[in-house]
């Protein structure tokens, strides 16, 4: 039996038959390739597989725009009706349980926003996400001395941004 509890904001699971930790890593292990699947599609443009991942009676809530959509279905007609050329580039995906983020770069006809999806999923769908969006800014030459640049020779070619080989 596998009892959970929510404590300080984190899912909690105990194991009482030995087997959750497994079961758990496994399930982890299913959403993570359900997102992989997710973000390529979302990048290719097969809105099919792209809404794959949610439930047909998933949330999508947009904070800056103040706009929720209401089940799978809507929203996948809004991603495909929407007029812009999309890239995606995945920076970050990272989560256990039912809860997920990813950290990528969206871009919309050579736009590009900085954006957060944080998904909460029931069983290995989405039944609610969240997504931000924020424009790049140019970095301010006070704290150039403190900082280093993300764009650096060092950070080109690693496997960040890369949908294959997506850790945790």
């Amino acid at each position: 039996m596998i009892e959970r509890g929510v404590t300080s904001g984190r899912n909690l699971v105990s194991e009482r038959d030995g087997h959750g930790n497994e079961d758990s890593r496994m399930r982890d292990q299913e959403i993570r390739e359900a997102l992989n699947q997710h973000w390529a599609a979302s990048d290719s443009g097969d809105f099919a597989t792209e809404h794959d991942i949610y439930q047909e009676d998933s949330v999508l809530d947009y904070p800056q725009s103040r706009e929720r959509i209401v089940g799978r279905h809507n929203i996948q007609i809004t991603r495909s009706l929407q007029p812009n050329n999309k890239r995606f580039v995945v920076h970050r995906i990272m989560g256990s349980g039912d809860f997920w983020v990813s950290e990528y770069v969206l871009t919309y006809d050579s736009r590009p926003f900085y954006t957060v999806s944080i998904m909460e999923f029931h069983g290995v769908k989405v039944a609610h996400e969240t997504q931000y969006f924020a424009d790049p800014f140019e970095a301010r030459e006070w704290r150039k001395k403190w900082v280093e640049n993300m764009d650096s020779p060092k950070d080109q070619g690693s496997p960040e941004g890369m949908f294959a080989g997506l850790g945790g």
